[in-house]
């Protein structure tokens, strides 16, 4: 827990406190003492009286109560120091800038847990260890630079990693970005990035706190918090950015089913993320793109006008926007040729519009008031506007500042010269602007903060299954893949329509199976995870004795222990499965099936519970959506149907959560006609 000592303490003792302001105890006072700390200041050193100025005590037990500790002494003298602050001095909030945890020992491990337990006992908080510390507007308890000059509307910004805490700001602060409070949580022992963004949400204050939140976290303990923190601070109007470090996954788990080989902890994370409506980004540089973006006005449309002097750059923009789901659409009619007649003969408003290297500071005052007011197809501008550094631009960035205060479309800057016009960016940047020094960085980023929005709580109804049917089949079941048997009775009470089949292990019930289905058939061995690679699937079997040939066949091929008969069905091979990912819960995959699966990989995730709306949305942005939809005489399927069926595995799995991984693959569609052809589920108690 975050306790009112840690964000307000009234006293504060550094503890390895030191004249040497190139040690983390002398760096730490001395940003203490340099911010103004308004409190009581003192520092805990056995060899000294007095410290950059502040009294420093010899003997522990002579100082005077400390709300809050800085730590910054070796880990093995930390436990008892924390301890014997608990217990004698009333302190209920640390901050443990030392190293030498459980991140680099079993020892260290031990010492970390002892100041846990110290911390705990007495309802403290607990910062660190292995971190820089924390800046807010009551102290700078950090032992780094920089030290942004902090906005209340700035950023909130909690990092797992107190180096990439400082990289970010230091690239940031000179675009303009601001800082209102940051937490480096080092090791985490525990409170992490999740606790804080909790407090941060339990004591939101829509008039005096930030409303734009950036995280930066190597792991995810607690993903069920994250979720509802961070969307609890969206639905209050928060907008938040994240970078979620080791996605490669380099002993990524050998799987047994598409799901499983398709899903990841990775995956996991982007679901999660969709759900809340949290911004993933890359990189250091992709995440100050997004927090400058949401400094602007929120972009409604997708429509972007690009405003320029200099046609590369427009180029480039068009493409990544374009690529990235937005549009730069054209500019045509009456008002455009009026604007024309405004620009120097060679100018061109049909989007990009670019008024020629020789254009004006007032010629770019004209061409946002029309883009502003004259053409309602474009919800935002990018203005690109850098100099050969013939002449100063102060008037150009005036117009540029002025119009971003007065208009209500969004308009991005694209400040590119940032040498030649250093002075004049430093003067847009004084003016408590942010800018983007590059127009394709700012493209990728617009396009990601436009499309990560929350699913709305009423759209996570999901539709209603036969739950006690499902409980008493999986209560029934041992752990590993079910009988198909069982799988065709899962399915049934989940309400996912199949095609009918038999499973048969002898002649005789091969032949009253295909008396009952009738040929054409489909035969495929059970037993086998991967029945293809063992050939044992067969299409189009006509008649009794080549299905007598393939179920002997089939019978013999190792593991195999029955054959699966089911009537051809015909139509789009569609893919869904369900995957349980340990602290996240059920991941729901789909998209493309059959082959498709393997070789494109395109499939969409999201996060149990999802609903059919969110789902839908999902499904248009698979790259072979136009596939599903029907092309060049393929007859399509109905996308809602489809969304149905996956919510309702959605339901299966949170009725359900044994199944740790789920097949149907394929699911054959056409038109408002999809069945499942051939199902796996595997339990895991």
């Amino acid at each position: 827990m975050i306790t009112k000592q840690l964000t307000h303490p009234e006293s504060i003792v550094v503890v390895g406190g030191s004249n040497d302001v190139q040690k983390p105890g002398g760096k730490v006072l001395k940003n203490l003492i340099d911010s103004g700390f308004s409190g009581d200041l003192y520092v805990m050193n056995p060899k000294e009286d007095e410290v950059q100025g502040i009294k420093s005590y010899r003997d522990p037990s002579a100082m005077p109560d400390a709300d809050l500790a800085i730590i910054a002494i070796a880990a093995k003298y930390t436990p008892d120091t924390v301890e014997f602050l608990t217990t004698h001095k009333n302190t209920r909030a640390f901050i443990v800038l030392s190293a030498g945890f459980s991140e680099e020992s079993q020892e260290g491990k031990i010492y970390e847990d002892r100041v846990v337990e110290a911390v705990n006992k007495v309802g403290g908080s607990l910062i660190g260890p292995n971190c820089i510390g924390i800046i807010t507007p009551q102290h700078h308890s950090v032992f780094t630079l920089p030290i942004p000059k902090l906005d209340p509307k700035g950023c909130d910004f909690i990092s797992g990693s107190g180096a990439t805490a400082c990289f970010i700001m230091e690239a940031g602060i000179p675009k303009g970005l601001r800082f209102a409070n940051v937490y480096s949580v080092g090791n985490s022992a525990q409170m992490g990035v999740e606790e804080v963004l909790k407090h941060m949400d339990e004591t939101f204050d829509p008039e005096k706190d930030s409303r734009i939140k950036l995280l930066y976290l190597e792991t995810i303990e607690k993903p069920g918090m994250l979720l509802k923190h961070a969307s609890s601070l969206i639905r209050k109007g928060c907008r938040i950015a994240a970078v979620k470090a080791g996605s490669s996954e380099a002993g990524s788990r050998a799987a047994s089913s598409h799901t499983g080989a398709l899903a990841s902890p990775d995956t996991a994370v982007d679901a999660l993320f969709k759900k809340a409506g949290i911004v993933r980004c890359t990189g250091r540089e992709e995440l100050i793109s997004v927090a400058s973006i949401f400094t602007y006005p929120e972009l409604t449309g997708r429509n972007i006008a690009i405003i320029t002097h200099a046609g590369g750059p427009a180029v480039m923009l068009t493409d990544t926007l374009s690529e990235g789901g937005l549009s730069v659409p054209p500019i045509e009619g009456e008002n455009a040729e009026k604007l024309k007649e405004e620009l120097f003969p060679g100018s061109s408003v049909s989007n990009p519009i670019d008024f020629l290297a020789t254009g004006t500071a007032v010629q770019l005052g004209t061409i946002i008031d029309f883009v502003e007011n004259k053409f309602d197809n474009i919800d935002a501008m990018v203005v690109i506007f850098g100099t050969p550094g013939l002449f100063d631009i102060y008037d150009v960035y005036d117009v540029l500042l002025e119009k971003i205060k007065t208009c209500n479309k969004p308009i991005y800057p694209v400040l590119p010269s940032i040498l030649t016009a250093k002075s004049e960016v430093d003067y847009f940047v004084d003016k408590g602007r942010v800018y983007f020094s590059d127009e394709v960085t700012l493209g990728k980023a617009l396009s990601k903060a436009f499309f990560s929005q929350a699913a709305e709580d009423s759209e996570l109804l999901p539709p209603a299954v036969n739950t006690a049917l499902i409980r008493k089949i999986i209560d029934s079941c041992d752990d590993g893949y079910l009988h198909p048997d069982l799988v065709a009775s899962l399915l049934d009470a989940a309400g996912i329509p199949r095609v009918k089949e038999k499973v048969v292990s002898t002649e005789d019930e091969l032949l009253k199976a295909t008396d009952e289905l009738g040929f054409p058939v489909v035969m495929k061995v059970v037993g086998p995870v991967h029945k293809s690679d063992v050939g044992g699937v067969s299409l189009d079997i006509n008649d009794d004795k080549r299905a007598e040939d393939e179920f002997n066949r089939m019978i013999k091929i190792r593991d195999a222990h029955a054959v699966l008969l089911q009537p051809m069905a015909k139509g789009i091979e569609l893919f869904a499965g369900l995957k349980r990912e340990d602290k996240f819960g059920h991941m729901l995959l789909f998209g493309l099936g059959g082959i498709f699966i393997e070789v494109f990989k395109d499939v969409r995730t999201l996060m149990v519970p999802a609903a059919r709306k969110e789902i839908v949305s999902e499904i248009a942005r698979l790259k072979s959506y136009k596939m599903i939809e029907g092309i060049r005489g393929l007859k399509g399927v109905d996308v809602t149907e489809f969304a149905t069926i996956i919510s309702k595995l959605s339901s299966l799995a949170m009725a359900a959560p044994e199944i740790s991984e789920m097949d149907l693959n394929p699911l054959l569609g056409e038109g408002k006609k999809i069945l499942a052809v051939d199902a796996r589920i595997r339990i895991e108690n």
